[in-house]
């Protein structure tokens, strides 16, 4: 974020400040000076250590989850069972400075694990999202929200827009914090909100309050094979994002995966012009068109494993695509091609070397989903610093053209201008290889 978040968990709401949004760094605030040795409830009744991300242990920030639901695999249990089962939910693994302490749960499926982890872990299963931050009493009685509104029984509106009530569980979550006059992190997963409008809501009230306020994929932070990041102030003419599975909940992480790397180039990000959705042939005779670049396409397949020289207009019947002009003249697309595409890759031309770049996003698709880890330490940072550690306004922007681009689909794929989306920011931190990913385990184990 380049906004300047408080320096303290407890921070009055409203207490005026000189600071503007443009003046915010990514710099750190000191960790918490306090030692402490937690132990965490694990099965056997081991005791796990909680190591800091650097050198210095610090207290754990008490949190409290709210989430649609919580079942095997689901956002809840990737993301939230890592503060009770360790970073590879094996029991053992490194412990994040975060305890659950209260959890609010949105519906419960036949599958839901929420009641068995309450009485295993000790954290309190609440009734309401107002129960979870007070912990039943009048005033905010934790640290920092996750809101994880991903997964369940939800409507989809016109636009094949999942209605997950991300807006509704941040209103009330700052309905608390008004009254008990406070300002703590608040970390949303992916979407701000399916709606444009919701997500610009959003942001402002965060700003209002000076609330330090986290959003997005897991796809920025994962493994890239080959381990390349796009240098800062590169003079990127184009990109080339290659997505699969439903253009809403997965063709978001592309967006993420794209924008990571779009906001690095000369001049930072200026925000987008205009967007269209295409799909069936006028996606190949788009390229024909010059509408992008096919050969940058053919370079993000190449980073799928097996892809090889395959045809793929002959392997994709139903192909589509999201063309995206930026206000600096600098142009992207995003392909979803089912059945024949199963990876996230990316590949991309500027004017500072000859050959285009590219990379494949790897995700872990086994158990335990290693590429969630690093999110989880995105949060953990955030909620030890009040500093996000991405830009809030890259998630605003991506949440803004996903909107923008489902509507120009439901119009038939007429290009949509949108000078809402004229969203400024620095980029976000370098990106860092991980090191190699955990050991798989089958997706239906622990």
């Amino acid at each position: 974020m380049t906004g300047d978040s408080p320096r303290l968990i407890e921070h009055p709401i409203n207490k005026p400040t000189a600071s503007r949004l443009n003046s915010m760094t990514h710099d750190d605030t000191p960790a918490d000076p306090s030692v402490s040795r937690r132990d965490a409830l694990a099965r056997g009744g081991a005791l796990l250590a909680a190591p800091a991300l650097g050198s210095a242990r610090r207290r754990p920030k008490r949190v409290a989850g709210i989430t649609t639901v919580y079942h095997h695999n689901s956002h809840a249990d990737v993301i939230l069972s890592r503060l009770l089962q360790g970073e590879d939910l094996d029991f053992h693994s490194r412990r994040p400075d975060l305890e659950l302490v209260s959890l609010y749960v949105d519906q419960f499926p036949k599958t839901d694990m929420s009641r068995d982890l309450s009485r295993q872990y000790g954290f309190r299963l609440c009734s309401s999202i107002e129960e979870a931050l007070t912990l039943g009493g009048e005033q905010l009685a934790v640290d920092g929200v996750l809101i994880i509104g991903e997964h369940g029984d939800y409507p989809q509106n016109e636009k094949g827009q999942d209605l997950y009530p991300r807006k509704r569980f941040f209103d009330e979550t700052i309905a608390v914090l008004r009254r008990s006059n406070r300002a703590v992190p608040i970390f949303v997963d992916k979407h701000l909100s399916h709606s444009w409008t919701e997500a610009q809501e959003m942001v402002r009230e965060a700003r209002r309050l000076r609330i330090p306020l986290m959003a997005g994929s897991s796809l920025p932070g994962t493994w890239r094979r080959p381990a390349i990041e796009v240098p800062k102030g590169e003079r990127l003419r184009e990109a080339v994002a290659v997505s699969y599975h439903t253009l809403y909940g997965y063709g978001f992480h592309a967006l993420e995966m794209l924008q990571c790397l779009a906001e690095r180039r000369s001049g930072g990000e200026t925000g987008v012009r205009r967007v269209q959705c295409l799909e069936g042939p006028a996606v190949w005779e788009a390229g024909t068109q010059g509408g992008y670049d096919r050969s940058l396409l053919d370079e993000a397949l190449g980073r799928i494993p097996g892809f090889g020289q395959k045809n793929i207009e002959a392997l994709v019947p139903t192909p589509a695509v999201f063309l995206i002009e930026y206000l600096d003249g600098f142009r992207a697309s995003v392909f979803t091609l089912n059945p024949a595409v199963g990876a996230w890759s990316t590949a991309w031309r500027s004017d500072d070397r000859p050959e285009a770049q590219s990379t494949l996003f790897w995700t872990q698709e086994a158990r335990p989903l290693g590429h969630f880890t690093f999110l989880v330490r995105e949060i953990e940072q955030l909620m030890h610093t009040n500093r996000p550690p991405r830009p809030l306004e890259r998630t605003l922007l991506t949440s803004g053209m996903m909107d923008f681009l489902l509507t120009s689909r439901l119009r038939g794929g007429v290009p949509i201008d949108t000078p809402e989306l004229a969203v400024r920011y620095r980029p976000g931190p370098t990106w860092k290889d991980p090191g190699p990913p955990p050991s798989p385990r089958p997706l239906d184990q622990q």
